[in-house]
């Protein structure tokens, strides 16, 4: 039976930093690795909310990404 290992946990955080001529919003994001692969969503978004005060854009979205590797 195959399997699944957790390699790696990144978090990024997605700004929006404005609206373009027509009125889309200009998305930039920030991505930080080395997170603790155990981390809940509920640590993560608080982390997330932390970061977003020190920058200027406001804060649209905030992602997990998982990296598993799946052997057999």
């Amino acid at each position: 039976m195959a399997q699944g290992l957790l390699e790696t946990t990144k978090l990024r955080l997605v700004f929006q930093a404005g609206v373009d001529n027509e009125g889309k919003p200009i998305l930039s994001s920030k991505t930080f690795s080395n997170v603790s692969k155990g981390a809940t969503a509920d640590q993560l978004f608080q982390a997330a909310q932390a970061i977003s005060v020190l920058c200027d854009a406001e804060l649209n979205k905030v992602e997990r990404n998982d990296s598993t590797e799946i052997i057999g």
